[in-house]
């Protein structure tokens, strides 16, 4: 299934995607696409809903797929190609900072850039969903702690990333730095997850292009390795970090600005499309 959530941002509905690629109302079914329906036995549930007789819904705006992310863990330099362009070496355990919750953003909604940023950047990735609490689980068992898999921007500025002190945090956590969706994919439609390609235009311009098969550490690893230190709840975001392509790899490097424009999409998990606005205090 493709479960989506759709309208103004506060008053989105649950919906999926039918085979015509429309969107179907939901919410006579449930209330909210929340952590408790990301279990396996509720996505059969929802599986076994009539989807034609679910009303269709006008094309509206896309939200964040689900609600109740509690974290969004993050994995830096996990693509060999990605780390060689950043000058490092691929990193002998995974790297893992967080993204604030606060920096959620729908999926097409604009990327605004922080005050006095100079520096802000693009990373398409992949997002692995948790849908079973997770606490240091096998390798072998991971795959089945994930609920699906979604397209994430980990919107990045570099400067307060990597020249203000202090971890990456403060450069990855900026509002509006981690657009979402359009779809969670439900496990059974990404037999593999380690197959997918990636790709991100700035201004219409290919700027990354990859696939999840050269990842440094592939989701099973991650999914258990970062169990090991935190446990993982319904709802839980993971980014997996991005191939090689990003702006502050270019020579010379490249960042956004106002009105650029970015488009990116992975392989059966949909596409985004964002705006860059300049700031503006809330």
């Amino acid at each position: 299934m493709k479960l989506v959530r759709v309208g103004a941002p506060g008053a989105e509905r649950p919906g999926l995607i039918d085979t015509q690629g429309r969107v179907r109302d939901l919410s006579g079914v449930v209330s909210e696409l929340g952590p408790q329906q990301l279990s396996d036995a509720a996505l059969a549930r929802l599986a076994g809903v009539d989807m034609a007789s679910l009303p269709v819904l006008p094309d509206a705006r896309f939200g964040v797929p689900w609600t109740g992310i509690g974290k969004i863990i993050a994995i830096g330099l996990n693509y060999a190609d990605h780390a060689a362009e950043a000058g490092l070496p691929p990193p002998a355990e995974p790297i893992i900072f967080l993204k604030a919750n606060s920096a959620l953003n729908g999926p097409n909604d604009a990327v605004m850039l922080p005050r006095g940023s100079e520096k802000t950047d693009w990373e398409v990735e992949l997002g692995v969903v948790i849908g079973k609490t997770a606490s240091d689980v096998s390798r072998e068992a991971a795959l089945s702690h994930v609920a699906g898999y979604c397209v994430v921007n980990d919107v990045s500025e570099r400067e307060f990333q990597l020249e203000r002190g202090g971890t990456w945090d403060k450069g990855k956590g900026c509002d509006t730095f981690c657009p979402v969706g359009p779809w969670l994919v439900t496990r059974d439609e990404v037999p593999d997850p380690q197959a997918l390609g990636l790709w991100l235009d700035v201004n219409d311009e290919r700027a990354q292009r990859g696939n999840t098969a050269t990842m440094v550490f592939g989701v099973a690893h991650l999914v258990s390795y970062v169990s090991r230190f935190m446990t993982l709840h319904p709802g839980d975001l993971i980014c997996t970090g991005t191939p090689p392509g990003v702006g502050m790899g270019a020579k010379p490097p490249r960042y956004l600005k106002a009105g650029d424009t970015m488009r990116l999409g992975i392989d059966g998990l949909g596409e985004q499309m964002q705006t860059v606005v300049a700031y503006t205090k809330a």
